[in-house]
């Protein structure tokens, strides 16, 4: 990009989604954070005060003090920021995110309530970047963490082989929950190894020592809203024609999903061909090895960019099966790193005529 960064600002303050977008903003080549938009307990204060809830150390930010959306709106139209990247949770997006399209700006956002609309593109710059040809509505949708992760190692799989069916089953940490979810597992852990009763907040059940077989909301079908958004979104993005069923579950877990998915393709295929199709697409990263400990795990993914793919063999009770082990930073692929890769893209594309 020639010329100077683009101003940008991010809606949430504290969150661990606002705190990877501060990461991956921190000496962009495109981007300067011009501003961050908080909830009614941060306005005022430096959002270098703030606490810092990742493990990596704090990134150098700019000192800005956090304002709230009327100041946010006002910001970004006297400096015609054009850009904002949004943390914030789905209910309050809904009215928030609107305002600032109103106010010039694209919006990325990571909240639900845009996901399915038809005029707002759901978007996984390696699968589907020519959905962006499809704006309309000056809001960018990021899909479902679980979604994420999935369908990026679907894509070129189904590029070559055609995917007919998906089931897969999600074993999701509790950030996807945010930082509340991620404190009780603490709390709870804590708990329990002290022999004292635990009483859950934000879960249904206890977490700790657990496994919750239950992720937002039951529709009438038996179905959680979790498990309709990994169906539906995987339609949207990679194509309607795909048949998948899924069952999400809540594990006592800090950072990174995983899912155990099972694929049934139209065409033969070969392992070998599989793992050189995996390897050669942008943000997957194959880890196969049939020995004690070749293959990914949450911790490993933790803080990377890469979506790694284990366990891959052919499914022999069906034809032309195959089952994976996928696993990602849900706070990146699910999140930040995919909106800025979606801005970044945009760029490339002299959208914003730079």
């Amino acid at each position: 990009m020639s010329g100077p960064k683009l101003g940008c600002i991010i809606l949430g303050s504290g969150g661990i989604v606002s705190q990877r977008f501060q990461q991956r903003l921190s000496n962009h080549p495109f981007f300067e954070l011009a501003g961050v938009v908080g909830s009614s307990n941060s306005i005022g204060k430096k959002l270098l005060d703030l606490p810092w809830n990742l493990d990596e150390q704090r990134p150098s930010l700019p000192d800005i003090t956090i304002i709230g959306m009327k100041e946010g709106r006002e910001l970004v139209m006297k400096n015609d920021i054009q850009i904002v990247f949004s943390a914030l949770p789905s209910e309050i997006a809904a009215k928030a995110e609107p305002l600032f399209v109103k106010s010039g700006c694209m919006v990325y956002s990571n909240a639900s309530y845009h996901r399915m609309l038809n005029e707002v593109p759901l978007v996984i710059p390696e699968v589907n970047s020519n959905h962006l040809d499809q704006i309309k509505k000056n809001i960018i949708a990021n899909p479902n963490c679980s979604t994420a992760q999935l369908v990026i190692a679907l894509k070129p799989l189904h590029d070559l082989f055609v995917i007919k069916r998906i089931v897969v089953s999600t074993y999701q940490s509790v950030s996807g929950g945010g930082k509340a979810p991620m404190d009780e597992l603490i709390e709870q852990t804590k708990l329990v190894l002290d022999g004292k009763d635990v009483k859950s907040k934000n879960f249904t059940k206890q977490i700790a020592f657990n496994a919750i077989p239950h992720i937002d909301v039951f529709s009438d079908d038996g179905y959680t809203k979790e498990e309709l958004k990994m169906t539906n979104e995987t339609k949207k993005i990679l194509d309607s024609k795909i048949d998948l069923t899924a069952t999400c579950v809540r594990l006592p877990i800090s950072v990174s999903h995983s899912e155990s998915v099972n694929l049934q393709f139209e065409k033969p295929f070969s392992l070998e061909k599989v793992r050189e199709a995996l390897n050669n697409f942008d943000g997957c990263k194959v880890i196969d090895e049939r020995v004690d400990g070749g293959y990914s795990t949450p911790l490993e993914a933790e803080g990377k960019d890469e979506t790694f793919i284990s366990r891959i063999r052919e499914d022999k009770t069906i034809n032309n099966g195959l089952n994976l082990w996928i696993v990602s930073d849900n706070l990146l692929r699910g999140a930040a790193l995919n909106a800025v890769e979606i801005a970044e893209t945009l760029i490339k594309n002299n959208f914003y005529g730079k």
